[in-house]
């Protein structure tokens, strides 16, 4: 795993390094070729990535999201798959006192958010995977996951893997586009070379629950793309 975490206070370098081993023991591997695959293709789109329609809207998407977000004043966040940072980066704008880790697969896209991170030490960017964050239990007050999920081989071990990492109390932001609306075969043309996978209202409040996260409510941010905010429930 390639981190980013040198400006960080021990304890919290520490709590990566538990995090990681803890989340990958006893879980089954996704097979190396998925992964493979996903990454060199984000990493080929990386170096231009901000610069193409696609970017243009997710950052509308951002905008709209900030409007439905609640943090204390010093939140610790995680964005999982957080490609060049542009979420956190808005974030850390919002909210001054704020310190978040960005995780992502792709080290290209890492690179791009580590050459224009602003708000270091407050933000860093680690490299890796989803399905096992390299986090201990109840670290975040929040967790935000944006035009991500759609690409993930086993959506249920990411959720519960949000579930561990979540302080009680803590809420997710899921951001992605509804399945009734978008057709699976031509998402799968433009924006990834494995096949991707859309997930309706019942189908994320389900899942969720599955997870031990309570559905607080869907929200439209624009276009296809919908906000579900999970809440995970209080000790």
């Amino acid at each position: 795993m390639a981190t980013d975490t040198a400006a960080l206070p021990d304890d919290i370098r520490e709590s990566i390094a538990i995090g990681d081993a803890k989340s990958r023991a006893g879980q089954p591997p996704i097979a190396d070729d998925i992964l493979t695959s996903k990454t060199r293709f984000f990493d080929r789109w990386a170096p231009t990535y901000d610069w193409l329609l696609p970017s243009v809207f997710y950052q509308a998407v951002h905008k709209r999201l900030l409007e439905y977000i609640q943090l204390s004043e010093q939140a610790h966040v995680l964005d999982i798959g957080c490609g060049t940072g542009r979420l956190l980066d808005r974030l850390a704008k919002r909210f001054p006192h704020l310190q978040g880790i960005g995780l992502d697969l792709s080290p290209e896209m890492l690179r791009q958010a580590r050459r224009n991170n602003h708000y270091r030490p407050r933000l860093i960017f680690i490299q890796g995977v989803s399905h096992a964050m390299p986090f201990v239990e109840n670290q975040f007050e929040a967790a935000f996951n944006t035009i991500s999920f759609l690409h993930y081989p086993d959506p249920q071990r990411v959720l519960q893997e949000v579930h561990r990492v979540l302080q009680p109390g803590g809420r997710f932001y899921l951001v992605d586009y509804t399945l009734s609306e978008w057709r699976s075969g031509m998402q799968q043309r433009l924006f990834s070379p494995i096949r991707i996978r859309f997930y309706s209202r019942q189908t994320r409040e389900r899942m969720g629950t599955e997870a031990g996260l309570r559905c607080a409510g869907h929200h439209h941010l624009l276009g296809p793309v919908l906000l579900t905010i999970f809440v995970k429930a209080q000790s």
